[in-house]
């Protein structure tokens, strides 16, 4: 059973054997009803937290609490890879558009194409007419920079003018662990993607 728990912990992102197995001993040896309060909270998330059928964030309704409303001005969509991102991006900039969370980027030798980032989606909201700017705010790696190249093409396709934020993230970063002042700045001093 201790075996088991140690494995389950191991699901998550930087968790390795010894991590898991220290979290494991805490919990059995100093917090039972804080594990019992985490099994639930866990179970419960699980079951009940979706996405959203606009953006594909998560969500526990139909429409997230963003794209449910009427003061995100719908002209702006930003596209990025995780949910993790959306709140980087709230709490740093003065950012009042919509979003389209990918779930990922794109990486075929994972397996991860189009398909996975709801890209049918996105071609189809763009579609709509009501987009006039794609911002690409995918991380400045490979798979993200190839990630924003489809997505510019995508963009082209639709009359839709796609921008990328600007330089000053630094190269193969991740968005949620920039600080602040630098993710305003190149939010702030996005550039238009050109061909």
């Amino acid at each position: 059973m201790l075996e088991q728990l140690i494995d389950a912990l191991r699901v998550l992102p930087g968790v390795g054997q010894k991590s898991a197995q220290r979290m494991a001993y805490h919990v059995l040896e100093r917090d039972r009803d804080g594990g019992q309060r985490l099994s639930e909270a866990l179970a419960s998330a699980v079951e009940r937290i979706g996405h959203c059928k606009r953006c594909r964030d998560f969500s526990e309704t139909e429409l997230c609490a963003t794209c449910a409303s009427a003061s995100r001005d719908g002209h702006q969509l930003c596209a990025i890879e995780s949910p993790a991102d959306r709140l980087a991006i709230e709490q740093a900039t003065g950012y009042r558009g919509l979003y389209f969370v990918l779930q990922g980027r794109l990486s075929p030798l994972d397996g991860i194409g189009p398909r996975e980032l709801g890209l049918d989606q996105l071609a189809d909201r763009l579609g709509e007419g009501e987009v006039r700017e794609l911002i690409i705010a995918t991380n400045p790696t490979v798979e993200g920079d190839a990630t924003a190249h489809y997505l510019a093409q995508i963009a082209r396709k639709h009359a839709v003018r796609p921008s990328r934020l600007a330089h000053g993230l630094p190269l193969g970063g991740e968005l949620e662990y920039i600080d602040r002042g630098t993710l305003a700045h190149a939010f702030g001093s996005r550039a238009e993607i050109t061909e």
